[in-house]
């Protein structure tokens, strides 16, 4: 019967969890990060795991904007994946990483990072797995968004770059003409001048 309740709270974790990811175009509202999903309190106890309010307070920190409070999580995140790691550190980073707009957002890397924690379910809560798969659908959404972005720019890079190698030979042909033309004129105005002085040496003849 205990084995049923947990199971039912766990699953209210992750649907509350997944509609809030709905609700944002980039998975994380306000009112979620903040903690409004209740974590189960009949969770497994796993060593050193901490709650899934810390991390949520500390996404909803950097998504607050604070550039100071942005760069102290992301530090002591990653000094703690690499002097302690673990999987709560190691998915601990990968969040940190995982939220967009600030400096040290790295989507592909928190991709990485969240793929290896899942990897490790038997050292995670329930609460944990479930932000882990909610912010690795978010990341591999951005790596594609960004993969897409990044082949646009380029091709309207090199469209742009053909064009204006097409207006540079254009005017480079416009400009070869423009000189034959001077100097077809040029030629002209010699042959012009050398028969009007033929014509004049002929009247003073006569």
């Amino acid at each position: 019967m205990a084995k049923f309740k947990l199971t039912t709270k766990t699953r209210v974790l992750v649907a509350s969890a997944l509609l809030a990811t709905v609700l944002s175009a980039c998975g994380q509202t306000t009112d979620w990060i903040r903690g409004r999903v209740d974590s189960s309190a009949d969770d497994p106890d796993i060593l050193g795991a901490p709650e899934v309010e810390v991390y949520l307070a500390e996404l909803g920190r950097i998504a607050s904007g604070d550039p100071a409070a942005q760069a102290e999580i992301y530090a002591d995140a990653a000094a703690a994946a690499q002097l302690t790691p673990s999987a709560s550190t190691n998915l601990r980073l990968g969040l940190v990483l995982s939220i967009p707009g600030y400096p040290e957002s790295n989507p592909e890397l928190a991709q990485s990072i969240l793929r290896d924690v899942l990897a490790q379910t038997m050292l995670l809560t329930p609460a944990e797995i479930s932000l882990a798969v909610i912010h690795l659908n978010n990341v591999e959404t951005q790596v594609v968004a960004n993969f897409e972005t990044s082949r646009l720019r380029a091709s309207t890079s090199r469209a742009a770059q053909s064009q204006e190698q097409t207006t540079s030979r254009r005017l480079a042909e416009v400009e070869a003409e423009n000189r034959q033309l001077r100097e077809d004129l040029k030629a002209a105005e010699q042959k012009l001048e050398a028969i009007t002085t033929i014509e004049r040496s002929i009247r003073e003849q006569e």
